[in-house]
């Protein structure tokens, strides 16, 4: 198994974590960089990162407007949206963007879906 570098952006603690537990459960070689907010997010983009798990509701720049960004900066890596926000016109975007969309509440069958894409 190859080490992936995952960077997780939701502005709740409690998500960060459940995500990061289900991740490292499955994968504990992989590197895992948390961000609260989509502009932590961005000082990490010297790193490689292979997948990103962005929350859309968050203070200051929302999960999609990151999303657009870290695309255009990363083509080649898998970014996935999980919120609680399921507005359609919130997953036409993610679709269009080509980017995953996973509702919360957060499962470890959500999780597992998001990082088989990068597995």
């Amino acid at each position: 198994m190859s080490e992936k570098k995952v960077l997780i952006v939701d502005d709740s603690r409690v998500s960060r974590m459940l995500i990061k537990s289900v991740v490292v459960d499955r994968h504990p070689e992989w590197d895992i960089v948390e961000s609260a907010c989509g502009d932590e997010a961005l000082t990490h983009v010297d790193e490689d990162i292979d997948l990103m798990i962005i929350d859309f509701n968050m203070p200051g720049m929302n999960g999609m407007t990151l999303a657009e960004k870290m695309k255009r900066l990363y083509p080649a890596a898998h970014i996935s949206m999980l919120t609680a926000n399921v507005q359609e016109s919130i997953q036409q975007r993610a679709n269009e963007l080509g980017i995953g969309f996973e509702k919360k509440p957060i499962t470890e069958k959500k999780i597992a879906n998001i990082m088989s894409q990068v597995e």
